[in-house]
């Protein structure tokens, strides 16, 4: 009976040994996440961020020297073309006088003044003579009535008479002359301030209308203020006339083609604005990345179909470009894919172990790949397959997700 018991007691014993090694030593399933190959519609787009803007700005600058009126205008202010008043530009104030050209000027004024003097002295003299010389000429008449004198000394007298006439209107005309020559030489002397602004009233001002009907992007000249030829002044355009700029990368941009759809979002609306590729720019620019890389970076214009009322110029935008499409594509999560020897696998659930598929992809977005061969509906595969995972690896799953 003892012996019974004692090889009853050493067979319990090696069975709990053993499964206690079977279990220690016993390979276990490896817990993993998985999703089912399917087949719908899919489409491969580029997702970039856009920038709305007005596509005819019209740039207001001052076409002449002047002093600008401080711009009562604001931003969004509607304005009509050739009425709405955008600027006003008056004549500069005269600059200010060192102290030598303040006595040069001085002395110019003197000389004019003493021209002008000068001038009506001579004027004065002229008139004696034409006055002398129409008395002769009158008492010439009268002795050539009586034929005391000959006719050739009447004509004489009257060519002198004409002759001093014409002395005295030249000497008028060198008196305005002298005179504008002093005007002249005063308006020189006028320094910053004393200049009356009735004075210059009728010459002012420049008036800049608008070129368009519109309302105002952007004033860039607000502040009274000193202006040269070409100085921007405001930005005016059509809100409603709005283009988007997205600028994507170089090896991007030869896969879009004008015409393509685009789909709109996140620009404040709950709403999906849809549109088309106006065109691609041929030539690319570089632009540092937040990274600090550089990269090639093309603009493509979009063209939206319609404008919301609440979107406007320079807004931010997220843009999405298709280049392909397809309504009944094959195709598995890209979280699943991996490269293998240089191609693209996979590994397939069947029966409770992972199995290691080489596949042939196409096109490919940021969920799904399009699989071409080597894979077919409905399969299950891993998804973010780890170091640990083997081809014949024995795995758990999590769940199940389409």
């Amino acid at each position: 009976m003892r012996i019974w018991m004692k090889r009853s007691g050493l067979l319990i014993l090696a069975l709990v040994i053993g499964t206690g090694f079977y279990v220690a030593l016993r390979e276990r399933p490896i817990a993993v996440d998985i999703a089912m190959v399917s087949t719908g519609p899919m489409r491969v787009t580029i997702d970039e961020e856009g920038v709305t803007r007005v596509k005819d700005v019209y740039a207001v600058s001052s076409p002449i020297m002047g002093h600008l009126d401080r711009t009562t205008l604001d931003e969004g202010h509607a304005v009509i073309a050739n009425e709405t008043v955008i600027a006003s530009i008056h004549p500069l104030d005269p600059p200010f006088l060192d102290q030598r050209t303040h006595a040069e000027l001085t002395a110019a004024v003197d000389a004019a003044r003493s021209s002008v003097a000068l001038a009506k002295v001579e004027l004065h003299r002229a008139r004696t003579a034409h006055s002398l010389a129409l008395s002769q000429y009158n008492r010439a008449a009268k002795l050539a009535e009586t034929r005391t004198i000959s006719t050739s000394q009447l004509e004489n007298s009257l060519s002198k008479t004409e002759l001093a006439q014409a002395q005295v209107a030249s000497m008028q005309a060198t008196i305005g002359l002298r005179e504008a020559e002093l005007a002249i030489a005063e308006a020189r002397l006028q320094q910053p301030g004393n200049v009356n602004a009735t004075q210059t009233e009728g010459d002012c001002c420049v008036h800049i209308v608008a070129p368009i009907d519109g309302i105002i992007l952007k004033i860039l000249t607000r502040s009274e203020q000193a202006v040269s030829p070409g100085t921007r002044i405001a930005e005016i355009g059509d809100p409603t006339n709005l283009e988007i700029v997205v600028d994507v990368l170089s090896i991007d941009a030869a896969r879009i083609k004008p015409g393509a759809r685009v789909e709109i979002t996140d620009w404040g609306g709950e709403t999906t604005i849809e549109g088309a590729v106006d065109s691609v720019e041929p030539a690319a620019f570089t632009k540092v990345s937040s990274l600090g890389i550089e990269e090639q970076r093309v603009n493509v214009i979009v063209e939206p179909k319609t404008v919301p009322p609440r979107l406007g110029h320079g807004y931010r935008v997220l843009a999405h470009l298709k280049i392909w499409e397809r309504d009944n594509a094959v195709q598995v999560p890209v979280s699943a894919l991996f490269r293998s020897n240089g191609t693209w696998s996979v590994f397939e659930v069947d029966g409770g172990r992972a199995k290691l598929k080489k596949i042939e992809i196409g096109q490919m977005n940021t969920e799904f790949a399009e699989v071409l061969s080597g894979m077919n509906e409905n399969s299950i595969v891993v998804l973010y397959p780890n170091d640990l995972l083997e081809d014949g690896s024995q795995v758990e799953e999590r769940g199940l997700t389409r």
